[in-house]
This record gives C-alpha cells, structure tokens and sequence, in this order.
C-alpha cells in the first residue's frame, strides 16, 4: 500500500470519532470506534438504517438476525420468576416480543418520535389491541367521519355491541370536535389524510381539545408514514400503523404499530395484545420490516414525485370532477398539509364526471396499473372504494362519511411516471371514447 493512501486513511481516521468496529490494513491498524452515532443522529435516513444496533454484538452480522422461537429459557426458577414479575430484561414468550422485535420497535420510535413502539400482526392488531385497552362500557369514543373501511365496521361491530358509544364527527372542522365532546369521552380517533378522500384534520388542535377533557388522541399515520408526519410531535397520545403498507413497501407482509408513551404502550402489549387480541408479529416479518425500514425515505422521496405528476396529470383531465391530492395548489387544505407533513404524500382520490357503473369500468379498464386494495407498494394500484374497501357500507353510510360513487383511490407507485400516465390515459379513452391529455414527465 503505498503511502499516500495510507495518509489519506490516517486523515479520515483521525475525523471519525467513536466507531465500532477495526480495520486491518498491512503495516498499519486503524482502530473505529463508531458507537453511538446512530443514537444521536438528527437524520431521519440514518436512524432509518443504524438505530439500535451494533453489528459487532451479533457476529458482525450486517443483518440483524431473525429470532423465530416461540420461548426463551431460563438459567433456573428464580430468573424466570423475576422475569414474569419484570425484575430483568429476560425475553419469556414470543407473543410479549422477541430480541428483533425490540430492535424493530426502539427503531419505529425513534423515527415517530415516540416514547415506545408496538409491533402487531397487523394493522387492525394495532388498532384493536390498543382501543381495547383503554376504553370500557359507557366510555364514548368520538371518530372522523372518513375511515377505513375495516376500522369502521371495529368500531361498528365490535365496539357498539360492548356498550361503547362511538360518535361520528367532522374532524376537519374542529370546532365541531369542541361541540361533540364530553366527560364520556375518552378517545378521539381519526386518520390524516382520511381513507380513502384524503382529508386532512389538524393534528395540533385536536390534540388540544382532547388534553382539555382529559381524552387522548389517537392517529392513523399510515398514508404519511414517519417520514412525512410524525403526530406525536403535534400533541397526538397514540399513533398506529398498517406497516403493511409503506414501512414494508413491497406487498410482502402484513403487520402494524402502535406508538406512544411508555406506560401507554406497556399497556397495550401486556392487556390489549396479550390478553385481548393475539396480534402477535412473526420473526419473518420484523426482519421484512426492518429491511423495508432501510429504504423508507428513498421509496417515499419517488412515491411522492411520481404523485405529484400525476396528480397534476389528472387535474387537467375533462372526466376528473375533483382531485384530491395535497400537492396540488387548489386542494383545500393544502395550508394544513405544509404546516404537519412535509411532502404530500402518494395518495390521490378522484371523482369522476361518471357513473358508478363507468367509475368501475374506468379502474377495469387499466393495463399496467393494478386493481387492488391495500397501497404503498411498488407497483401503482387503483381500485374503486364504494365497491371494495368501502363495501361494507350501505348507500346511506357512504354518502354520510363523504365517500361518493364515483370516488376513485390510486396509490401511486415506483414506476416510470410516463407509464402511469400513459396507463391512465388509455383507460379514459378505452371507456369514454376520446383522446386523452396524456402529458410526459
């Protein structure tokens, strides 16, 4: 090795303080001492790929490992009864979190600002698993009236006949928030932006109004993920995930988080999850999560400019009545939008100057882009909610949570932008005869 190289590692090595690991170089040692950089890094991208953990406390394994055993054992009786009364950090059973859970977890905290995280089964597990560990009969929980479609029969179906009153309100409007609550209530929910007409709520103000009648707030962060909205910094008490989505990024997974205080989220973990809901997170897909954690901020960079063109694309468009997407200069609440997200995201609804039954033809019509629920993925996807996720509801529920028959929901994909669009503007032509305003990127 010749001995400008060698200067050259010297410099570098002498500007680096506190690594972790060694490097051999003949007739030279660098040692690295790279602790705790990871830690205390501002950098959302950093935390995203470092936070808490150090290879070299696993073999050097650049992984982290994938723990898969349902049990852990014990050296003898007295270690295992001290960890069943929490007098040690022994890990006892599967369905109370594993070494990679608490990695995955301490690095979803980090990234949302968060006391604690709770990895779940799912996203509904996340939802579930929390509201039931803090609401009881005669305890009122007030909603925004868009939801998704399975949060809305829970809250329907499952909370109603428990003696739980569940109150609909217009969360955008928070003045409407202040007439509605009361000492019964003990839960405010709503998602921002809403499935699937991409409303927004203030996240500040509400968190205010709930804390003045001792309510806690709880936050669907899901269409925003971590790296766009962090609620809790806006005053939110809990926030919940269907990591499904972006955190895993790639339709391979299904899993959810709840995020929060502490004492919150211990709560959650040993009553809702433990004792309610089962919605136990396998190994496989805490090590899925924590690779697609590594990618998040480059993944959402392109979701959100793919989006963005084609948001504009269909703003143009004759046959789109309204656009929904937060990026565009006339959405309503685009203030809102730049004041607590810091993109607008890659979700878009629009309305169509249509039918129902041409609404569904128009998402039947597409050759690139699929037709399915769930989103965030890597491929575009497109589906008709008032026939799918939203089916659950009569023709009256529809109307009265803002979702209209014509409302189409896309999430916009990693593709080419020019392809999307393309896609898009065959299927206006294939269903209403004309030539499309097909713009490249």
């Amino acid at each position: 090795m010749n001995f400008a190289v060698i200067k050259n590692l010297r410099i570098v090595a002498s500007s680096i303080h506190q690594l972790n690991f060694k490097m051999e170089i003949p007739k030279l040692k660098i040692t690295f001492l790279f602790k705790h950089m990871s830690k205390t890094s501002k950098h959302f991208a950093t935390r995203a790929i470092h936070q808490a953990y150090n290879p070299l406390d696993h073999h050097g394994a650049l992984t982290p490992p994938m723990h898969i055993s349902s049990t852990y054992a014990f050296e003898n009786v007295e270690q295992g009864g001290a960890a069943f009364e929490g007098d040690n950090d022994r890990f006892i059973y599967a369905r109370l979190g594993s070494p990679s859970q608490q990695l995955l977890e301490k690095r979803m905290a980090s990234l949302e600002h968060a006391e604690a995280a709770l990895a779940t089964a799912s996203g509904m597990g996340a939802i579930t698993s929390a509201i039931w560990s803090f609401l009881k009969p005669g305890d009122e929980l007030i909603a925004d009236l868009s939801l998704y479609g399975c949060t809305f029969s829970f809250f329907e179906h499952g909370l109603k006949p428990m003696g739980i009153e569940v109150t609909y309100v217009n969360l955008s409007n928070t003045e409407a928030l202040t007439q509605a609550i009361s000492e019964k209530t003990k839960l405010v929910y709503s998602e921002t932006p809403s499935n699937p007409n991409m409303r927004l709520v203030d996240i500040e103000a509400l968190a205010h109004i709930a804390h003045q009648h001792d309510a806690k707030l709880m936050i669907d962060n899901t269409y925003c993920t971590p790296y766009l909205q962090q609620p809790i910094t806006l005053g939110a008490d809990l926030v919940v995930h269907s990591a499904t989505k972006y955190l895993g990024g790639h339709g391979d997974l299904i899993a959810g988080f709840v995020l929060g205080a502490q004492e919150d989220i211990d709560h959650i973990r040993m009553f809702g999850l433990k004792d309610m809901t089962g919605a136990v997170i396998s190994g496989f897909d805490v090590s899925l999560l924590l690779r697609g954690l590594k990618t998040l901020h480059v993944r959402m960079d392109r979701h959100c400019k793919n989006a963005q063109k084609v948001a504009e694309y269909l703003s143009q468009s004759p046959h789109v009545k309204n656009c929904f997407f937060p990026g565009l200069s006339d959405f309503a609440q685009q203030a809102l939008a730049q004041k607590q997200m810091k993109a607008p995201g890659a979700m878009i609804a629009i309305e169509l100057h249509a039918t129902r039954e041409q609404s569904a033809a128009f998402v039947n019509a597409m050759q690139m882009i699929l037709c399915a629920v769930s989103l965030g993925d890597a491929e575009t996807l497109i589906q008709h909610p008032a026939s799918m996720t939203h089916s659950t509801y009569s023709e009256e529920e529809l109307l009265a949570h803002l979702i209209s028959p014509n409302l189409i929901r896309l999430s916009v994909g990693l593709e080419h932008v020019d392809d999307i669009i393309a896609d898009l503007d065959q299927a206006f032509s294939s269903v209403f005869g004309d030539k499309g305003l097909a713009i490249s990127a």
